[in-house]
Formats: structure tokens, sequence, C-alpha cells
């Protein structure tokens, strides 16, 4: 497992929110939520790091009542938690969140592939494949961080096979989560390797045009994935 300095971790997240400035408007408070879950979903934002309210506003150049806003926004999203006297920080999942999780997704992601809008889309496609050869790219460079992050993006990709908002939006929610949770399993090679080749079938099935094909690849391969992450997380057989 590759360990990750949370220090070093906040630095990098409050230098990126920085180039992410937020302009006071009455979307205020929603464009600091998005840029917040963002970092989450992009893994700059590690599990129970506390959320220093100053830090935050200094880098997005924002005061506190918009920030104080998203925050209960993303507390209300399960991304963030509130401790008495003790502050805000970046949630922690644990193993009946990861199944929530995954429940939620067996049914959007293979129905996404099954009937969503642009299931037959060459540049729908095309984002699929393309975050298939982000993985591949990452896996030759011995990044498996990078790999997480490509993977992320496969599943946006499938989603958004679905043409919808709405969809896409959720799928944001469910993501920062699961980045949450990939931090505890950690980012070794044992754990993300195998979704290489099978994001590539799914792509290839697609491509082909066999969507039903591609969608039980789908839910087979959530099934197992939320399999080995509650074994990780209970240390234990799921």
């Amino acid at each position: 497992m590759t360990a990750v300095d949370p220090d070093r971790a906040a630095r990098a997240a409050l230098e990126a929110l920085s180039t992410a400035r937020v302009a006071q408007t009455s979307s205020t408070a929603e464009r600091v939520a998005d840029a917040l879950r963002e970092q989450v979903v992009e893994g700059r934002l590690l599990p129970g790091v506390r959320r220093g309210e100053q830090a935050l506003c200094d880098a997005m150049r924002v005061s506190r009542n918009p920030l104080r806003e998203a925050f209960s926004q993303l507390v209300a999203e399960r991304i963030l938690v509130r401790e008495a006297h003790r502050g805000v920080f970046v949630r922690t999942p644990g193993v009946p969140d990861v199944r929530d999780v995954y429940r939620s997704r067996r049914i959007v992601e293979p129905a996404a592939v099954r009937h969503g809008e642009r299931a037959d889309d060459e540049a729908a496609i095309a984002a699929v494949r393309a975050a298939v050869e982000e993985g591949r790219a990452a896996a030759d460079r011995d990044d498996w961080a990078g790999v997480a992050d490509a993977n992320q993006h496969f599943h946006r990709a499938l989603v958004g096979l679905a043409d919808s908002t709405r969809l896409d939006q959720q799928m944001d929610l469910l993501l920062a989560e699961m980045r949450l949770t990939f931090h505890l399993v950690g980012t070794h090679r044992a754990f993300h390797e195998p979704y290489l080749e099978r994001n590539d079938t799914v792509a290839t099935l697609l491509e082909r045009g066999e969507l039903e094909k591609a969608a039980l690849e789908v839910a087979d391969y959530l099934a197992e994935a939320e399999a080995r992450i509650v074994a990780a997380l209970s240390d234990g057989p799921p």
C-alpha cells in the first residue's frame, strides 16, 4: 500500500482550490461546494482531515458565510462531518456506506449502459475509451493513484451515456464517497490492476454495440468490487 501524507495532500488541495476563484454571487455556496467535492473526487482531500475555515476562505477568496453553507451541503451529502467543539472533517466511510453506494451504482451504471440516450454515440463511447487509456498510461508509470483517478473518470463516463444532468450530479456524489473509500483500502497495485482489464472489456463491448453484454459486465464488475472493498475494510470475508 502506498502511504499518503495527509498534510501534504491538504496543502495540494488548498493550492488547487486557490486557482478556482469563486465569484461572490448568490450561488457562491454552491460553487464552493462543487469545488470542494471535486477535490474529493480527484483524491486531494483525505478521510479524517480537518477543514479549517480560514485557510479555505483565503484559498478560494470567499467569506465565511458561503463557506459554511457549502460545508452544510457537503455534510448533507455525507462527504464532510461536523464534530461538536472540534470542527468540520472529511468523512471516513464505513462498510454500511460502501454497501449503500454500491447498491445505488448497481442500479444506475448498468441502466446507463443498457438504456442510455448516448449509449450508441461515438463521442460518448470515446470518452469511456479515453478513461481506459488514461488508466493504462498511469499503470505504465506505476502510478496507482493515477489508475484510481482514471477509474473514477471511467465510471463517470459510463453514467454520461445516459445524457442526464441529474444522473451526472448524483454520480459525482457517489464518486466522492467512493474516492474516500479508496483512500482507506490504499492505492496498491493488487487492488486496482484487475479493473484495467475489466474497464477495457466494457469499453470494447460498447464499441461493438453489445449493450446488454456490457451492462451485465458492469453489474458483475460492481458486485466484485463491492465484495473486495468490504473485505478490505472489514479485514475479513465480505
